[in-house]
């Protein structure tokens, strides 16, 4: 059953572009079927988390964790009565503009990119969905509702200050507001990634050797649902044992979150999208006891995962191969390939010149994919860093 407070898609403001409605399907689940067909969903199949592909084949990659972030956040909007179409949509989306090697592209690209608007992989998202995807005859983008790019921009909350050029442009020419929050589907969608990347940044990290079981006594949140399952089963072989403290770990936090949220929402008087739009604050929340112990993990994942020493080895490699490829398509058009070459050689022979064809260099870069980035480094220079 629909709460009150959910998006109504028969009250949706409806595209950039105008379109004939779908007779069988609404205008949420058109969203969600267009971004799992575009080109850059496909290509989250080879774009890291946080190890490269190639180190083996059950490590996340930026796809499976998409998936994994759909599945969780669907299941909450379930819970919540929210719109579970345009949860996915948004859950779907959320990481479309990620440059190749993760985090560590995005740092290389935000680099080079310094005196052109820096880049930002929500604006990226954003430009994928409405710019850079040429699949219809009439417009470029997918031409998503407007709550699905309101989704999009402002899922991790209003943006108030430090906006990203794109956004900024984009969000004034659909009049999308980015100081209000966006609506719950979306605030869960957010909050679904928080959940997904610390579960299976715990299993990667112990399939990679990172860390083991017993580290994890250390920390509060997973110690006790350790304690948990040795009294259910006693000692479990370290795979089951795994596995068993994700299912909980994904359960209780989802659990918290549901239950936190129809509080906050009931508190603060929300009734109607409107109202949630209109809080002045997140409605979809951890609870303060396990926030502070979400905040413990990922303190603990930050020092034993993310910044571990050959984890960053590889990834400050990875940074150079994404920095180098941009400087050198900088230096000559000619090692772009045709279409985006002549869009750069277009660019620098108008009034913005060589800030256009940053952009567009920046745009050619960050579509790639780990592979992608890695082939065309080899063939541009004589030597490529191992990635491992």
């Amino acid at each position: 059953m629909s709460a009150s407070y959910a998006a109504k898609p028969e009250e949706s403001r409806g595209r950039y572009f105008q379109e004939a409605g779908c007779g069988m399907r609404s205008p949420y689940q058109r969203d969600r079927d267009r971004i799992i067909h575009s080109t850059a969903f496909r290509r989250l199949t080879h774009k890291t988390q946080v190890f490269i592909y190639h180190e083996g084949d059950h490590y996340r990659t930026r796809l499976t964790h998409t998936l994994e972030v759909a599945q969780i956040a669907r299941s909450v909007a379930r819970m919540l009565g929210l719109d579970e179409d345009l949860t996915e949509a948004v859950a779907l989306a959320h990481d479309l503009g990620h440059s190749p090697f993760g985090h560590a592209g995005e740092r290389a690209l935000n680099q080079v990119m310094a005196d052109y608007g820096g880049f930002d992989h929500n604006a990226q998202s954003l430009k994928h969905v409405t710019l850079l995807e040429h699949k219809y005859p009439l417009y470029d983008g997918l031409n998503l509702s407007f709550e699905c790019l309101e989704g999009i921009v402002k899922h991790n909350g209003p943006l108030c200050r430090s906006v990203p050029p794109y956004i900024q442009h984009f969000s004034g020419l659909a009049g999308i507001d980015l100081q209000s929050h966006a609506l719950l589907e979306a605030q869960v969608a957010a909050l679904s990634d928080d959940v997904a990347y610390c579960n299976h940044d715990i299993d990667d990290g112990l399939r990679a050797g990172l860390i083991t079981p017993n580290d994890l006594e250390t920390v509060p949140l997973t110690r006790d649902l350790l304690d948990e399952i040795r009294q259910a089963y006693g000692n479990l072989p370290a795979p089951r044992l795994i596995y068993e403290l994700n299912r909980r770990l994904i359960t209780a936090m989802v659990a918290d979150m549901t239950a936190t949220t129809r509080a906050r929402a009931l508190a603060l008087g929300v009734e109607t999208a409107a109202d949630v739009r209109a809080a002045g604050e997140t409605i979809v929340c951890f609870s303060p006891s396990m926030k502070e112990g979400i905040m413990a993990l990922r303190s603990f994942l930050f020092e034993s995962v993310y910044r571990d020493e050959w984890v960053m080895k590889v990834m400050g490699r990875a940074e150079g191969i994404v920095r180098e490829l941009f400087q050198m398509y900088q230096r000559s058009a000619d090692f772009l390939p045709g279409e985006w070459r002549a869009q750069v050689k277009e660019a620098l022979a108008g009034a913005e010149g060589e800030s256009a064809a940053a952009v567009l260099i920046c745009d050619f870069v960050a579509g790639m994919t780990d592979r992608y980035a890695m082939l065309e480094h080899r063939r541009l220079f004589d030597v490529t860093p191992e990635l491992r």
